[in-house]
């Protein structure tokens, strides 16, 4: 049950992870990234 617990807290933060991460890169490239604020370059 412990094991469980954990391996679905994991899931659920990696999923968290992902979506934020593709999302923020999205509204970031979108806004900064054509001015150079954003530190792609």
């Amino acid at each position: 049950m412990i094991q469980e617990i954990i391996a679905f807290g994991i899931l659920v933060l990696a999923l968290f992870y992902l979506l934020k991460k593709y999302f923020w890169k999205k509204k970031n490239s979108d806004k900064n990234c054509g001015s150079g604020d954003c530190g792609c370059s």
